[in-house]
């Protein structure tokens, strides 16, 4: 009975960790880079970050330095994109942030000012619902943000199990933005604290009356 308890066990916590993924390759253009580079190294393998107090939910465990990371020289309005390592496994929204570094980006452990790029939500269709749910994210830089280093950070906010705590699977890249204007982005949101338990999209039931649904976190800034 004892053995049987346990091998049921270890059967749920292999499912569980099968079921998670990391954004752990970057590209621009067509170029697409080598596992890591130009994007902090998590220390949590792929496992998510639950608490909306913890600093890591900024660039995830292990990711407030990027003094062994490379920055990526882009240009506003260049295309890049985010790639797991296997398809995104937990319904939920994608989220893209930028956060501009005071000095060397390299440095900055993301504890200044955020704001949204882009949001990926479901799609609602005959009552039913889809998330996209892939391997690989493409968007562009702002054209009119101003040059400098930044944070480039994909956040994926897994809602599948309502009632149990939501998870964060979170990456950052760090980039040097080129050729760009003189916006300065708005709204702006601090990290931990952009996210609130309270928040609809964030205590959703995408399996019970499920037919709208909010992005938690500020507005998509756009040029």
């Amino acid at each position: 009975m004892k053995l049987t308890v346990l091998l049921a066990a270890l059967t749920l916590g292999v499912a569980d960790v099968s079921g998670h993924y990391i954004f752990q390759q970057l590209s621009a253009g067509s170029k697409k880079f080598a596992v890591y580079e130009h994007i902090r190294k998590n220390s949590n393998y792929n496992s998510p970050v639950t608490s909306l107090s913890d600093n890591n939910l900024r660039c995830n465990v292990g990711g407030s330095s990027g003094a062994s990371t490379t920055v990526l020289g882009v240009k506003a309005g260049d295309s890049f994109t985010f790639t797991a390592d296997v398809a995104v496994y937990h319904q939920g929204p994608i989220s893209l942030y930028m956060s501009k570094a005071p000095g060397s980006v390299s440095d900055y452990d993301g504890s200044g000012d955020w704001f949204k790029v882009f949001d990926w939500g479901p799609t609602f269709n005959g009552g039913q619902s889809s998330w996209p749910m892939r391997t690989t994210y493409e968007y562009t830089i702002p054209k009119c943000i101003q040059n400098g280093e930044y944070l480039l950070r994909i956040q994926s906010l897994a809602i599948h199990n309502p009632g149990s705590t939501p998870q964060f699977y979170i990456s950052c890249a760090q980039v040097n933005v080129t050729g760009g204007g003189s916006a300065s982005p708005s709204p702006t949101v601090k990290i931990p604290g952009a996210f609130k338990a309270t928040d609809p999209g964030y205590t959703a039931n995408i399996y019970n009356n499920f037919n709208s649904y909010t992005v938690p976190g500020p507005s998509v800034f756009k040029c």
